[in-house]
């Protein structure tokens, strides 16, 4: 008996000992432990929303299995001459091969292929590789340097796999998509990611607006005229450039949108050339700013600065101050959204735009007109007529007005919107007269352009 209490006495003072040495060394320490917990458990309610996309019912498979088979390999090679010596540089250098590489994406069974125009810019030689390893010589079609975009063909042993287009109108921002391609020589890669945005200008103060779709589906260099593809494994872009400090992929990925590109191709198969419907406005995006500047109280749509003489928008009574806000039920917040839709359309194509006047909405059905452009190679400029105001406001008759540089030096000297009055001192009144004199010289004689800039003052420069 007495050993039982001496038992009890002992357990007694050492539950004693326990409680008192939590007390000292535990319980100051639990609150804090408690308070994280509480801290963390409040950030769950928003990573378990009910509306949280189940990544489990997401199958990228059946897209990739309907698209690896038709994004093949293009292989670019050009000869170029470069001195190796002294005596090149007098007598000419030595020929060097140079090999670029790409993607392409079949589009027929019969083995024509669109892809990029960088990727086959200058080839004296192209090669396509099947995903099954066999290699056909290719036959170039046509390009529009515009797009980016160029068409090839195979002759192919038998029918070949090819990817559908899809309607890139309905893409919607968020949209799971697959990006196919051959990056870094590496054979059928595919990526997944999202839509993260559409129509995107990638230089808002280019005279000729892009309007891509971006996506965060990796694209790296060898990806350029790869498809991108929904999850049914049908075509909404072809992936054409990234944005990057480093020309790595850093998350940024920009497609040419479906519906531009086939329309481009089906112009250069039917007529050989691409048939740009214009709608004959000048204009830009609004936002506070320009809101501001123009006197209205939007910040969405596209502010219309001045009408084409003669041009459709002239015809069906679009006016200065009008803001556009829908084109065919598509809606138009950017002035890319508006060049990115009229970009898969063509001239006599009759568009109903939505424009907002004085308050009140009214919907304009106009016939777009076909822009007359022509590339001066030499010179590295395209230009186009120029309208009768434009004229009037100079006050000349004739000329031509340049749209655009094609080349980088000659971005430089900001030609944009400059007319050309003479060419190797002969005069021109349109597209059809630099042609002409053009296509008459000598391939080695310099080139003379007379031209007024946009303070009305006369200037020539000699292109040699």
């Amino acid at each position: 008996m007495k050993q039982t209490v001496r038992l009890f006495g002992v357990a007694l003072i050492a539950g004693a000992i326990t409680l008192g040495g939590y007390k000292l060394f535990v319980e100051e320490d639990t609150p804090v432990a408690i308070v994280e917990q509480k801290a963390t458990s409040s950030f769950i309610p928003t990573n378990f929303s009910g509306s949280t996309t189940d990544m489990s019912k997401i199958d990228f498979t059946v897209a990739a299995e309907k698209t690896v088979h038709a994004v093949v390999h293009v292989k670019n090679t050009t000869e170029g001459r470069q001195p190796t010596s002294m005596r090149d540089f007098f007598f000419g250098g030595s020929s060097k091969q140079m090999i670029g590489t790409g993607s392409g994406v079949i589009i027929s069974p019969d083995g024509y292929i669109i892809t990029n125009n960088h990727v086959i810019d200058n080839a004296t030689r192209l090669e396509v590789t099947l995903n099954n390893n066999k290699t056909y010589l290719a036959e170039l079609i046509g390009t529009d340097p515009k797009t980016d975009i160029a068409l090839i063909k195979i002759e192919p042993d038998g029918q070949l796999p090819f990817v559908p287009f899809a309607d890139s109108n309905s893409v919607k921002i968020g949209e799971w998509v697959l990006a196919v391609g051959n990056p870094f020589n590496l054979t059928s890669t595919v990526t997944a990611g999202i839509v993260s945005a559409k129509a995107r200008d990638l230089n808002e103060f280019d005279s000729n607006p892009q309007s891509f779709i971006q996506t965060d589906a990796a694209v790296n260099r060898g990806n350029s005229g790869g498809a991108l593809v929904n999850t049914e494994g049908q075509l909404i872009g072809i992936n054409t450039a990234i944005t990057s400090e480093t020309g790595s992929y850093v998350g940024y990925a920009f497609a040419v949108p479906s519906n531009t590109a086939r329309k481009v191709i089906e112009d250069i198969m039917e007529y050989g050339n691409v048939q740009r419907g214009i709608l004959g406005i000048q204009g830009g995006s609004l936002n506070s700013a320009r809101a501001e500047q123009y006197g209205v109280s939007e910040t969405e749509g596209v502010y219309v600065a001045g009408i084409e003489e003669g041009s459709g928008a002239d015809k069906s009574g679009i006016q200065r101050g009008d803001i556009i806000k829908n084109i065919d039920g598509q809606k138009i917040t950017k002035f890319s959204d508006l060049a990115g839709y009229l970009g898969s359309k063509r001239p006599n194509d009759i568009v109903d735009v939505t424009i907002l006047r004085d308050g009140r909405t009214r919907v304009i059905p106009v016939t777009l007109v076909k822009l007359e452009l022509f590339e001066i190679e030499e010179l590295g400029l395209e230009v186009k007529n120029a309208n009768a105001s434009e004229l009037r406001n100079l006050g000349i008759d004739g000329g031509v007005k340049i749209n655009r540089a094609l080349t980088r030096d000659m971005e430089r000297y900001g030609l944009e919107g400059v007319i050309i009055t003479k060419i190797n001192d002969q005069r021109v009144s349109d597209i059809d007269d630099v042609k002409r004199i053009v296509n008459q010289r000598d391939y080695d004689d310099p080139i003379k352009m007379t031209f007024i800039n946009r303070k009305g003052e006369l200037n020539s420069f000699i292109f040699r």
